[in-house]
């Protein structure tokens, strides 16, 4: 990484944490699907510049690096809702099936306990009820 780049990105984080601290007061009372008006899914071709090609062309590519944030986001249980909804979305738009999401909530039970799961799968069911079905799943 050039030192250019890193200052770039040192900063293009920071203004990141800014914002997401502006929007943190009033969160706990936004409408999750109010909230994704903001953020709709991104077309897969941004989504892997910004996620599978930009800062580690050789690793993982977008689809791959939302079903981990998926995992994640499910282990964090219901706090992290609109972000969960987000990502599912996102993910699919990615790439992934709606049962690999599925999959991949099912497995954190054992990390993140059966009621997280449970409230992460709701959501999943949410956003694919919105989605159109699979051609190939």
């Amino acid at each position: 990484m050039t030192d250019d780049f890193a200052k770039m990105f040192a900063t293009m984080m920071e203004q990141g944490q800014k914002m997401a601290q502006s929007f943190m007061p009033g969160m706990e009372n936004v409408d999750a699907k109010a909230f994704e008006k903001f953020f709709p899914a991104m077309p897969k071709e941004l989504l892997e510049m910004w996620f599978g090609k930009t800062f580690n062309p050789e690793g993982l590519d977008a689809r791959t690096r939302f079903l981990v944030t998926i995992a994640a986001l499910t282990v964090l249980g219901p706090v992290g809702e609109p972000q969960l909804r987000m990502t599912i979305k996102n993910g699919l738009a990615a790439g992934a099936t709606k049962r690999e999401v599925a999959e991949v909530i099912w497995q954190m039970s054992m990390f993140g306990g059966v009621p997280a799961m449970q409230k992460a799968l709701e959501i999943a069911q949410s956003v694919f009820a919105e989605t159109p079905e699979e051609k190939d799943a």
